[in-house]
This record gives C-alpha cells, structure tokens and sequence, in this order.
C-alpha cells in the first residue's frame, strides 16, 4: 500500500506509517519486464489514480484478487474462442496471429505522460521508479494523472517543476535580527 509519492500534507489520505492505501487495483501491464499495476487510491478520485511497480506495493491481497479475476476472464475468453474455433477452417487459423499482432499493438498504443498532447498543470508529487525521479503530473482538462520522468517535465514545463520544488522548500530563519537595510543590498 506504499505510494513512494509525496503530496500535498492537507491532501495526503495517510495511515501512521506515512503509506498510502489502495482502494482497487484497476489494471495491469508488464514495462521493461516489470509488472505495473493501475490504482485506485483511498481518499483520492480517479483523476488521481497512477501506475505502480509491483514492487513499491504491499498489498497482496488485492493483487491476488486482481490476478484471479483476470486469469477467469483470460480462460472464458479462450473457451470462447477455442468453441467458434472448431468451425473455423484451417486457413481462418493462419489469419489468427495477424489478429494477435493487432490486439496488442492497440494496447500498445495507449498513449500516456507528455505523449498525450495534453497541457501540463501541475505536479502532484514525486516518487523513484527504477532509479529515475518521476513526477504525478495533472493535466489541464484530462482526468488521469500520469507519472512523467523529471527529465521530461524538467525541459517541456520548467515553471510547473519550479513551482512544484518551491511549494516544498522550507527555511532556516536566523535567531538574530538585525534591521539595518545594508543588509539586503
């Protein structure tokens, strides 16, 4: 139930040990090898849902929910096929690949972060993924949130990463005062 991203602290919907809780798990899909999960986050909306590696989670429960749910419907669907398959031709079984290729390339061609076109608003909160910072970015007029990599965001929106890093800054002020205007010149 760990979401390695910080927010804002009047926002954040945290239990004692600073971890976010997973509401739903709503997808899945393997990047670079590594299972993501799509989540859904207590105390958020949807907008604010994220992919996660598998690894940042802790919530076993739901991944096994999900997993079996999936699996069911992955064995109705090639119990399904397999019962139109038997009044198939053999030819109509050469065309079956093809049709695999096109599935998953649509799946592929979910366009997510900066390639969606869409105008950044602001960032959310930052986590590590493999190693590289990552960004939560809100998007103007989009529902979803999008993890983008800070290298990314640091060259396409440099004001909203800006802004993102000063709303976390906080100051050492001095114990002395001293009101000459010298000071400051």
């Amino acid at each position: 139930m760990s979401k390695k991203a910080s927010a804002k602290p009047e926002e954040t919907p945290v239990d004692e040990g600073g971890e976010f809780s997973v509401e739903k798990i709503i997808d899945r899909r393997v990047v670079n090898g590594k299972v993501e999960y799509y989540l859904k986050w207590k105390g958020y909306s949807s907008e604010d849902n994220t992919w996660e590696p598998e690894e940042n989670l802790d919530c076993p429960d739901l991944i096994q929910a999900f997993e079996d749910a999936r699996k069911k419907r992955e064995k109705e669907a090639k119990e399904e096929s397999s019962g139109r398959k038997g009044r198939k031709s053999a030819a109509s079984e050469d065309t079956k690949a093809p049709a695999a290729k096109r599935k998953s390339s649509g799946a592929e061609e979910k366009k997510i972060g900066f390639d969606r076109g869409l105008e950044p608003e602001e960032i959310l909160g930052a986590t590590d993924h493999n190693g590289q910072l990552m960004f939560l970015m809100k998007w103007k007029d989009a529902a979803n949130a999008d993890l983008v990599p800070a290298k990314q965001a640091n060259v396409k929106c440099p004001q909203i990463v800006i802004k993102f890093y000063e709303s976390r800054l906080t100051w050492q002020t001095s114990e002395k005062k001293n009101d000459s205007k010298d000071d400051y010149a």
